[in-house]
């Protein structure tokens, strides 16, 4: 490697780091709003909300990689373009073909990287996220623990909450229970706690009354009490889920044991989309890179920049996007069609090659002085 190459290579990382960071950041903030208001408001602490938001970032990191890789390559080929840089290294007798090689290397160790995430870290952390979504359906005191609000913790049960205590005493609390139509009860207590054993959660009123109406014979009940205990158990979603979340599923058990997957109600066309689909993702980092580079090199030297083939760049990337995200479906369908997950990185590579070599040839270049003069 040249210490051109060095340093152009150097540029290239340095940029994808910055928008890297840069778009995580602004995707995590937009996503982290609603995330927070649905788990501080649902009753559960701020580790909680870290955590999911750390189990989430793997599949924000790969949804802006390519962004990224393609934003570095089209900021640093533009940059170094301003900078005359490019222009000495054609007058030297470099070929675009030649400078073209730190952006290639760029594009494969951001596909290595992004491999490594599609393929081992994003499953995994996609199997942790649902098993602590489960873990916190589950969670009957951060379900119930929630003051000023009516809550339906289980079809047929509304709870309210006046106002929680330091010490934890839930004071002016209202119950119904319409689990059975026939017989609906309403419980109304000054206090009660939330206490767990090893049975579950128990709700222990205090200076109460309960209400109990029987539908049949259309008669209205009521009875006072000192204390009384309910069990709270029952509000918590404790059904498991039997299918797997195939997106959390190893790349090594799709590999490998996908006819089991079939027996959890999968078809093969996801199967195949979903396993293909994760070294797609490697393949689309390379492509991007080439074809930010590739477009912005048939440009000439201006001191204004390059932005109309930024532009025609930014519209290949749009393009390429739209082709993959269109796909997927065809594959779902027709499983033998996985090739086709591909080929917008087979395009956006081929793409790239023929600008390089249009970009390369004397012909054209002549054509685009005199064209400019």
């Amino acid at each position: 490697m040249s210490r051109f190459d060095g340093y152009f290579l150097r540029q290239l990382l340095t940029f994808f780091g910055f928008f890297t960071l840069v778009l995580v950041g602004v995707f995590w903030i937009s996503r982290s709003v609603s995330l927070f208001d649905k788990l501080i408001g649902g009753g559960q602490s701020a580790m909680v909300f870290l955590e999911f938001t750390a189990l989430a970032l793997p599949t924000l990191i790969r949804t802006v990689m390519p962004m990224a890789a393609f934003g570095a390559a089209v900021y640093a080929t533009n940059r170094l373009n301003q900078e005359s840089e490019l222009t000495v290294m054609l007058a030297t007798g470099s070929s675009p073909a030649r400078l073209a090689r730190p952006v290639v290397l760029f594009g494969l160790i951001v596909g290595l990287m992004m491999g490594l995430i599609t393929t081992v870290v994003r499953p995994a952390s996609l199997q942790q996220l649902d098993l602590r979504e489960t873990d916190v359906a589950r969670d009957v005191t951060a379900q119930l623990l929630n003051e000023g609000n009516f809550m339906h913790p289980a079809p047929g049960v509304t709870f309210y909450i006046g106002r929680i205590d330091y010490d934890g005493t839930l004071n002016d609390v209202f119950l119904s229970d319409r689990r059975d139509p026939e017989k609906p009860v309403t419980y109304v207590g000054a206090q009660a706690f939330l206490v767990r054993n090893d049975e579950g959660a128990n709700l222990v009123m205090l200076d109460g009354m309960a209400i109990r109406h029987d539908a049949r014979e259309n008669t209205l009940s009521t009875g006072l009490f000192e204390d009384f205990s309910f069990n709270a158990s029952g509000f918590a979603n404790t059904d498991q889920e039997i299918r797997r979340n195939i997106r959390a599923v190893s790349t090594w058990q799709l590999i490998l044991y996908g006819d089991r997957l079939k027996t959890e109600g999968y078809s093969q066309g996801a199967i195949v989309e979903e396993l293909h689909e994760r070294f797609s993702w490697t393949a689309i980092c390379l492509a991007v890179a080439m074809v930010g580079f590739s477009v912005l090199m048939m440009g000439g030297f201006s001191r204004f920049g390059l932005w109309p083939q930024v532009v025609v760049a930014f519209v290949i990337l749009i393009a390429l996007e739209g082709l993959r995200g269109s796909v997927g479906a065809a594959v779902l369908q027709n499983p033998s069609m996985w090739w086709a997950l591909y080929m917008p990185s087979v395009l956006g590579i081929g793409l790239s090659l023929v600008f390089l070599r249009f970009a390369g040839r004397p012909l054209w270049r002549r054509l685009r002085r005199s064209s400019a003069a």
